[in-house]
């Protein structure tokens, strides 16, 4: 079978454009081909966020493991959908803050439930 780099789907809120373009410069230095959220901006409708949304979900997909950006802990509700969506599916999942993982990040008990994490 050919080689083939991994490929890593990037998911976070992209109030952390900064956190997102790192991790992304990060592993495509290390060889991986990166798929990431879109920097829409705020002028995009309803419709384009929901297909926007779906999109990210079939870049999961095609990705063969997840890493989640979570600056402070922090899982917003998209990410909460695309770390359930991602486990669903089985792809292995990281995350670049682990006091979420440990659970141990007050501001997202919530969250760490509804990821499935705590």
């Amino acid at each position: 079978m050919p080689y083939r780099p991994e490929i890593v789907c990037i998911c976070g809120s992209t109030r952390f454009v900064d956190e997102l373009r790192a991790a992304n410069r990060r592993l495509t230095l290390a060889g991986a081909i990166v798929v990431s959220p879109t920097e829409a901006g705020e002028q995009i409708t309803n419709e384009q966020k929901a297909a926007l949304d779906a999109l990210h979900l079939d870049k999961i997909d095609l990705a063969d493991r997840v890493l989640v950006v979570n600056p402070g802990g922090y899982i917003g509700e998209s990410t909460s959908r695309e770390i359930a969506h991602a486990r669903a599916t089985g792809k292995p999942i990281s995350f670049t803050d682990l006091a979420l993982v440990e659970g141990t990040h007050p501001q997202n008990k919530g969250d760490a439930k509804r990821a499935g994490q705590a």
